[in-house]
């Protein structure tokens, strides 16, 4: 690499975590409920040391932000929200109802940090849903879900922080990402398909078995 193109590189990294900068730079300026010369010098020193000594994984925004994605992924939330919350309000007044409660394993689709972290973040915000551990190397969520009776329980669950990760990705990751989960998406809508279709064949085999 020359060193132009290692200049480069480096300008256009330090593009990227400027959004990480500005915004922890703003979240000095909350605590301190005030802006002046002092404040925002000593923000900009702590965000430079928090991103540049102490240790943390890499962070690489993708520079990528579609607002219609963003949009999309906003309103899902609130209708995984408000679904779940009326759910498990329904549930603490049922006096039939038996807790079941379940630690599932759920493979994401991508291995960004950053994905992950607002994945988990995601789910734990609906009620019912708690983040226990990442593995970030494999990038697995565990989960404890409530209510969790049957698998159909678990797929819905694990389908719906699919869904999570799929419009973060669409809304802020990169275009390979993106293309990445489209193709995720297509590849389990097309296995429903084929397992809804299977279904059918066997329901008619079953009627027409003169047995």
């Amino acid at each position: 690499m020359t060193r132009t193109e290692h200049e480069t590189s480096r300008w256009r990294l330090v593009w990227r975590q400027l959004p990480l900068l500005i915004a922890l730079v703003a979240l000095w300026l909350f605590l301190w409920d005030h802006i002046d010369v002092l404040t925002i010098t000593t923000g900009v020193l702590l965000a430079i040391a928090v991103t540049r000594v102490l240790y943390l994984p890499p962070i690489l925004l993708s520079g990528r932000f579609n607002p219609w994605h963003g949009l999309v992924f906003g309103l899902r939330m609130m209708g995984w929200v408000t679904v779940a919350s009326l759910q498990v309000g329904f549930l603490a007044v049922n006096p039939r109802w038996h807790p079941m409660n379940s630690i599932i394993a759920i493979q994401l689709l991508t291995r960004s940090d950053l994905v992950t972290t607002l994945t988990a973040e995601a789910t734990s915000v609906v009620p019912g849903t708690v983040v226990v551990d990442i593995d970030r190397e494999r990038g697995l969520l565990y989960l404890h879900v409530l209510g969790t009776r049957t698998a159909a329980d678990i797929e819905r669950n694990r389908l719906q922080v699919l869904g999570m990760e799929e419009g973060i990705v669409l809304a802020i990751g990169t275009r390979e990402q993106a293309a990445s989960v489209r193709e995720a998406r297509r590849a389990r809508r097309a296995a429903g398909r084929s397992a809804a279709g299977s279904g059918r064949e066997s329901t008619r085999s079953s009627k027409g078995d003169p047995s």
